[in-house]
């Protein structure tokens, strides 16, 4: 077998004119941000350098493995009853996408080596005129040039021995300024096994790169080829792979260029309806400051007459007062101190005043109360436009005007709901026109009189309350419907629940039709009723 000397790629290639070399992520690690040293590609196809994955914090991750197999006769009938066993692994999180990572036995350093970082960053520091760059042999002095032969950096002392030696004295030496336009200038990839010798074979067997010891040792009679002979096969391999990989790259951009449009229209969209809302709530408040002031206006104007009112109504008694106690103090002092001719003049006068004065009607109680409200969920229409809530109303509920209405009033049958109508008025004889009263009701049996009915109050928001309770035997109950402990007019009431008669499921039994003479007051042995008894019997 003989190597084939002419590789797929060439080793060293000129970069075309113009073209720049691989961003700073190729050469500079996502960790530590300085230039990769002993870069490890992650099974995510991330890089970084080994100091800085040894300093990643580790934690455990459980391995479900087979037993061990028993080459025994009787190992192999029970070797698939025998238990997996769970084996701890070590393993770290990707600093770049987080992606589990779960390390070889060997730890971080059996990590893969990335080769491609180890050239991008010998050419960084190459163009950086030799900046970061030391002999490979000595590792301290600077690099002057480099052997295409060994493919080794040398510094001017290193490179004048490695001429003087007969092995290597015909080596094709460059120096490193010649080297800026080439695209790799990578070291030799040198066996972890066998540190001094190249990897230059490929174990098929295997799937890993060899050298010359490891196949006369470990890699013993398993097939091989020189790397240069099956980088067509595997090459094309990866191809054919990264052929089916790329449209889900252009897929995924497209759907992240998707998600960036529709993010853009959900921005553009939120703005336009954040105006929308603004634009709303702006004129919102204003609509209701303008019915605040409306309703602080309207109570000012209620102010203002109520005030007017009682005045009115204190400067009339007041004068009144002062007539009465002119008269009261003329008449004492006529009766006290006048003589008996006097009192006989001056008594028609004073007869006919304060016969004037006790005949002046006047009410002992204000004319006006200070019964004004506040409804917040009052409808007050539209003010700009916009539907406006809040009323202001001075009226107040009377008891004695309130009228029940219903079919159900005096009268309901058991176990079936029965409703009637509350309208609450003021002392006119108004209807309230709004809601929130405090409206008591209980139906009690007049036999059963610890054991009310449970009722149900719907305020129906315009001076109406409908009432419905469910009566769960027959009998004669008591019902009081009361406002502010008062009871309304015509509480309390009785009403008269009747037993629920079942109508007949299906044909009258002729029977019964016929030994009763054909009287619709017949009971069926069922239970059930002739058509049109119910309606007698109710």
């Amino acid at each position: 077998m003989s190597e084939n000397r002419k590789p797929l790629m060439g080793f060293m290639g000129k970069l075309p004119s113009g073209t720049a070399l691989g961003n700073s992520g190729k050469t500079h690690c996502p960790l530590c941000m300085g230039l990769f040293k002993v870069p490890r590609l992650l099974p995510c196809l991330h890089t970084v350098c080994t100091t800085c994955l040894e300093q990643l914090e580790p934690f455990s991750v459980v391995d479900i493995r087979g037993g061990d197999s028993d080459t025994s006769s009787e190992g192999s009938i029970f070797q698939e009853l025998k238990p997996r066993s769970l084996q701890p692994q070590i393993g770290i999180l990707c600093p770049v996408c987080d992606a589990q990572v779960d390390l070889p036995m060997g730890g971080v350093k059996a990590l893969t080596i990335d080769h491609l970082a180890v050239n991008d960053v010998m050419l960084e520091s190459l163009r950086g005129e030799g900046q970061g760059l030391v002999c490979d042999l000595c590792n301290d002095r600077e690099v002057e040039k480099r052997c295409q032969t060994c493919k080794a950096n040398l510094c001017h002392f290193c490179c004048q021995a490695h001429r003087r030696q007969k092995k290597t004295t015909y080596h094709t030496m460059v120096d490193l300024k010649d080297l800026k336009a080439y695209s790799r200038i990578g070291k030799p990839i040198l066996c972890p096994a066998h540190p001094a010798e190249e990897l230059r074979l490929f174990c098929e067997l295997c799937d890993q790169p060899v050298c010359r010891d490891c196949v006369v040792g470990e890699h013993r009679e398993h097939p091989y080829d020189f790397t240069s002979n099956v980088i067509h096969k595997h090459g094309d391999s990866v191809r054919e792979l990264l052929k089916d990989t790329q449209p889900h790259v252009e897929a995924l951009e497209e759907a992240l260029a998707q998600i960036k449009g529709t993010n853009s229209a959900l921005q553009e969209r939120v703005e336009a309806v954040a105006a929308d809302v603004r634009t709303f709530s702006e004129g919102y408040i204003k609509a209701i400051e303008e019915h605040r002031d409306k309703l602080l206006k309207q109570l000012e104007d209620i102010r203002v007459q109520k005030e007017n009112s009682l005045q009115l109504q204190k400067a009339q008694l007041e004068q009144l007062l002062a007539d009465m106690r002119t008269g009261v103090e003329f008449t004492q002092h006529l009766l006290t101190s006048g003589s008996d001719l006097e009192i006989l003049i001056t008594k028609g006068v004073v007869v006919e005043r304060l016969t004037k004065l006790n005949q002046v009607e006047y009410s002992v109680h204000p004319g006006v109360n200070n019964k004004i409200c506040f409804f917040p969920q009052g409808k007050a229409g539209l003010c700009r436009g916009y539907e406006v809530y809040g009323t202001i109303n001075t009226k107040e509920v009377d008891p004695t005007k309130c009228v029940l209405q219903g079919e159900d009033l005096h009268r309901a049958r058991e176990k079936q709901p029965a409703t009637f109508t509350l309208l609450c008025k003021d002392a006119a004889g108004d209807s309230m026109g709004r809601g929130g009263d405090n409206i008591q009701v209980a139906v009690v049996p007049k036999d059963k009189k610890d054991s009310p009915v449970r009722t149900m109050v719907h305020d129906n928001k315009d001076g109406t309350y409908y009432i419905s309770y469910t009566p769960k035997e027959a009998g004669v109950y008591t019902v009081w419907v009361c406002i502010k402990e008062q009871h309304v007019q015509g509480s309390p009431f009785t009403v008269t629940v009747r037993k629920r008669h079942r109508p007949h499921p299906g044909v009258f039994h002729c029977c019964t039709l016929c030994s009763s003479g054909g009287q619709k007051t017949a009971h069926c042995a069922c239970g059930g009723t002739m058509p049109g008894e119910e309606n007698q019997s109710s």
